[in-house]
């Protein structure tokens, strides 16, 4: 009796989902508890009046997230400081263009500084 090629197909991807789900919830248990975003209440970024303050901190962000994501410490590393920063200095990149059109894009500031701090708590 020939074994149905579909039956096999779904039983090994039930079979791989069901282990990586296990590799997954095990690396979720040393992760940092922090409070990482502000989702209903608005970001210190975006509370700066200043534009020039502004830029300024938010190159600093991009700044230090371009090294982050530069440095082999981090790419080689195990935490996901690396996906943080990459992150980060994306969301640090669009707010700090849209600052230079003096336009205060309230949602990337608020992806700037989030993805920092979830950076920074991983670089712990």
């Amino acid at each position: 009796m020939a074994f149905n090629w579909t039956k096999r197909s779904a039983l090994a991807g039930l079979c791989v989902f069901a282990v990586a789900g296990q590799v997954a919830a095990a690396d979720l248990m040393d992760m940092p508890t922090a409070d990482y975003c502000r989702t209903v209440t608005t970001s210190n970024l975006a509370l700066t009046e200043n534009i020039g303050e502004l830029k300024t901190e938010v190159v600093r962000l991009m700044d230090e997230s371009v090294a982050a994501a530069n440095s082999s410490q981090w790419i080689d590393s195990s935490r996901p400081v690396f996906v943080w920063a990459s992150e980060a200095k994306v969301a640090c990149g669009m707010a700090y263009g849209y600052l230079k059109t003096s336009y205060r894009d309230e949602d990337t500031l608020n992806k700037c500084e989030c993805f920092h701090s979830r950076m920074v708590e991983y670089m712990r």
